[in-house]
């Protein structure tokens, strides 16, 4: 986009120049008596007209250009720049990160990813499936890790693991324990460790990303047979179907289907046919977007936001390759004992915050979409409640 523009820029240049040479020309070519003439008179304050209109004409057309490309401060020097740029002085006005303005341009570089590099040597060949499997773990479910983490690196996919009970050297026992990446916070969830970890300049680098829970069993899924069918099909926002038979299923969409290998949506009678549109019905599946509130519940119902296009046909779950979701609790769970009278049950209290922030989320969204005057709701269909 910025090679457009500065196309477009340099075009307004040319144009320039070349009426200056021309319009000199044909003034030196006349003699200084014509202003004695009144019609040669009136053809001089036509040039200038023409001059002046054809400055304005490059200034407006060539700030609708420029501006959004070289931002600065405050309006003044927004004003200032574009002029600057126009007039050939574009290198003091170019775009750079905050903090990046004392160096060279293009010495900062704009993304990175998680792959590992030897303390000497060249780096080993990068993963060629160029994809990313996140979860946040705990000891207590190391073989159903382990057969995730194996099954994905024997992939070539990189993986990211969120260590939520703050054990890290338990692990060393495996295989691949040294070919991961360790994050550790006591008591966080995987979003909270998503949105401070997976930075979108850090995870741009990667084509698909997997965030995971960690009590999911894979013994019927493989990553690259996976990735295949998304990227055939189209889909932005995907994940595996969930075998009903041996899975804790808490929406219907999420269920596996036997006669394709991908579906868009669920059928129920008086709630959702063809003509459904959104979620529960279309357009959205079981996983949320990392914000501050930890639980993220309900935030699912709005990924359809996030894909390019019709999020009834870009949003689906994937029948072909399916999962064991075991629905082991993790935060919060019980030790095993019976409760005494008036002790906090911990799991009672996720859930209970869970639910208050499903219900902080709502009126968040509600507000924001009432004061952003500049925004046109693509999908004004109001939620329908929620079908399990």
């Amino acid at each position: 986009m910025e090679k457009e523009r500065l196309k477009v820029l340099n075009f307004f240049r040319k144009g320039w120049c070349q009426f200056r040479i021309r319009y000199m020309t044909n003034m030196a070519a006349k003699n200084i008596a014509v202003y004695s003439d009144t019609k040669v008179r009136r053809s001089w304050v036509c040039s200038v007209c023409q001059v002046a209109s054809v400055v304005i004409l490059i200034y407006v057309l060539g700030s609708v250009f420029i501006l959004p490309v070289y931002r600065q401060d405050t309006p003044k020097t927004k004003l200032a720049g574009s002029m600057d740029i126009l007039l050939g002085n574009g290198c003091e006005n170019q775009c750079r990160p905050r903090g990046s303005e004392s160096l060279p341009r293009g010495i900062v570089a704009k993304n990175s990813n998680l792959e590992m590099r030897p303390l000497w040597g060249l780096p080993k060949k990068r993963n060629s499936s160029q994809s990313l499997l996140a979860m946040a773990v705990g000891i207590k479910q190391t073989e159903l890790v382990n057969a995730m983490v194996g099954k994905f690196l024997s992939n070539g996919i990189s993986v990211m693991l969120f260590h939520y009970d703050g054990n890290v050297n338990q692990w060393k026992e495996f295989w691949w324990n040294d070919r991961v990446v360790h994050v550790s916070a006591i008591n966080q969830t995987k979003w909270w460790f998503a949105k401070r970890f997976m930075h979108p300049d850090v995870v741009a680098a990667y084509e698909y990303i997997f965030l995971w829970d960690e009590d999911l069993g894979v013994d019927e899924f493989d990553p690259l047979r996976y990735i295949s069918i998304v990227k055939e099909e189209g889909l932005q926002i995907s994940q595996p179907a969930l075998d009903g038979n041996k899975s804790e299923v808490h929406h219907q969409i999420t269920a596996r289907g036997r006669r394709e290998r991908v579906h868009r949506r669920i059928y129920k009678n008086g709630e959702c046919d063809d003509d459904s549109k959104g979620p529960p019905c279309t357009g959205w599946i079981e996983v949320m977007a990392p914000n501050d509130l930890i639980h993220a519940w309900g935030l699912d119902m709005q990924l359809g936001y996030c894909a390019q296009g019709d999020r009834t046909k870009t949003i689906g779950v994937v029948d072909a390759e399916y999962v064991v979701h075991h629905g082991l609790p993790t935060l919060g769970e019980p030790s095993g004992k019976k409760l005494r009278l008036h002790t906090l049950d911990k799991r009672v209290e996720v859930r209970r915050q869970s639910y208050n922030e499903y219900k902080v989320f709502r009126r968040r969204w509600a507000k924001a979409a009432a004061n952003d005057e500049c925004w046109t709701n693509p999908y004004p269909e109001p939620l329908k409640p929620i079908l399990r």
